[in-house]
């Protein structure tokens, strides 16, 4: 958990966000070729890979091609892009807690535990202490929010549908980070939708249901 977070914040400094929300949207290529190798019961198939595809050029249709600039620095995008191949690791690592028969809140409270006291003298070291009186209760709850919801919360549910549904399907979470982001600018931020946004999100919708592949059988099976 502590490396692609590390390498996503360090990453992220240096580069657009836009740019670093399209390398992170390659997440599930690389969990397909990996899971593809290492996880027999998830091989890809030609609808899978064609889905991937889909999704990841809606991302790309959404969030835009950053215009090239100094900006764009070559360590910074291998360091997300490195990021994106530890969730693919990681995704079918975790697969083998299913065979173990260990419960996803114990394996999430282990993770996110041991990716704390890995990182929190990291954090002292970078930033030193931190004057705790100064801290304004706004910051507190932002902080609440990011660990129980967002942390706790989400990584007990990260490792059940991992173990439900697998690698390759926990992973496709990041084609639907920009569009979660769109959406709610749209409603608390006053933000507008763009044409362009909603062909973006077809194309994920249509990538989406590529990987899953059901509709697209029932389909071939009606047709036929």
């Amino acid at each position: 958990m502590w490396i692609p977070f590390a390498l996503i914040v360090w990453g992220q400094t240096q580069i657009a966000s836009g740019l670093a929300s399209i390398l992170n949207a390659a997440t599930p290529i690389f969990a397909v070729v990996v899971a593809g190798f290492l996880l027999p019961d998830e091989r890809p198939t030609p609808l899978k890979l064609i889905g991937v595809v889909l999704g990841f050029v809606g991302v790309v249709v959404m969030i835009g091609v950053p215009a090239p600039g100094g900006e764009a620095k070559l360590l910074a995008q291998l360091a997300i892009v490195a990021a994106t191949l530890s969730y693919a690791f990681a995704g079918v690592y975790g697969r083998r807690f299913k065979g173990l028969g260990i419960n996803p809140v114990l394996t999430a409270a282990g993770q996110v535990t041991a990716s704390t006291l890995i990182l929190s003298p990291v954090a002292f070291f970078v930033d030193g202490a931190v004057d705790i009186e100064k801290v304004s209760t706004h910051t507190w709850m932002a902080i609440i929010a990011l660990a129980v919801v967002s942390t706790a919360i989400a990584y007990v549910l990260f490792f059940k549908i991992l173990e439900l549904a697998g690698a390759t399907n926990v992973l496709l979470v990041t084609l639907l980070v920009p569009v979660s982001a769109i959406l709610l600018g749209t409603l608390f931020l006053g933000e507008t939708l763009d044409w362009i946004h909603f062909l973006g999100m077809l194309l994920i919708a249509l990538g989406l249901s590529a990987i899953d592949g059901r509709l697209w059988h029932r389909m071939k099976s009606v047709f036929a």
